[in-house]
């Protein structure tokens, strides 16, 4: 599916422009009704890649929102949200996904997401997690399983450590996966390569790491597999 732009009239206050990043043509159209006809969104961008939604994102093309499919061809597990929110500071990133295990909901919202909607939800329930992000709320379905606070604190996860990250934080990390030295990513942030040193000893903090390919374990953990191989939380 090609990205495309779609433009219509009548905005209400909310979401005006929302990004769409998904692989499946059909579900965009279905999402792109929803979105125009129940929340009067005026522009939606959409995206068929990860690569394709941050190059419209890094080219200025800054939504008030964006919907994210997890499975994507060029994402794997938790990547593509952690990317999209370095991506667009600010910016509430919705996952829509057909995953429903509450362990993997709960990743992705310690991970940052501003919500998790099943996606082949009603409308009505799009309405309701709109509602609820726009009014500084998260939100996720009604059968979510939220984990028990002190099993949570015992068992620290990744995701979690990883949505501790600032944007700027997030990036570098972005680029230290890619294995590019602190020369190369102080020359394409624009800023000094102490900066980066110092980014970087702030982020193996915060993930626990004693070296920059630990930390890049701890990202690679944020994967659904992993996630998956974790013993079920509790009501």
């Amino acid at each position: 599916m090609r990205s495309a732009v779609i433009s219509l009239t009548n905005p209400r206050q909310g979401a005006q422009h929302v990004m769409v990043v998904d692989d499946h043509p059909l579900f965009c159209e279905a999402l792109a009704m929803t979105l125009t006809s129940a929340l009067s969104v005026q522009t939606i961008t959409t995206a068929s890649c990860l690569a394709d939604g941050l190059s419209k994102l890094r080219a200025g093309d800054t939504p008030d929102a964006v919907l994210l499919d997890l499975n994507l061809p060029d994402v794997a597990g938790l990547d593509g949200l952690i990317r999209l929110k370095a991506a667009a500071p600010g910016v509430p990133v919705i996952v829509v996904s057909s995953y429903q295990d509450s362990r993997i909901i709960t990743s992705v919202m310690q991970a940052g997401a501003a919500g998790f909607i099943p996606k082949h939800s009603a409308r009505e329930v799009f309405v309701q997690a709109f509602s609820r992000i726009w009014a500084g709320e998260t939100f996720t379905p009604d059968s979510y399983v939220a984990p028990k606070a002190r099993t949570e604190a015992l068992r620290p996860d990744p995701a979690a450590r990883l949505g501790d990250l600032t944007a700027q934080q997030a990036r570098i990390l972005d680029l230290v996966c890619e294995g590019k030295p602190n020369k190369q990513i102080a020359y394409e942030l624009s800023i000094a390569e102490t900066t980066v040193k110092a980014h970087i000893t702030a982020i193996l903090r915060k993930l626990g790491a004693q070296s920059r390919t630990q930390a890049v374990l701890v990202a690679n953990k944020a994967s659904f597999a992993s996630i998956l191989r974790q013993e079920p939380k509790g009501d």
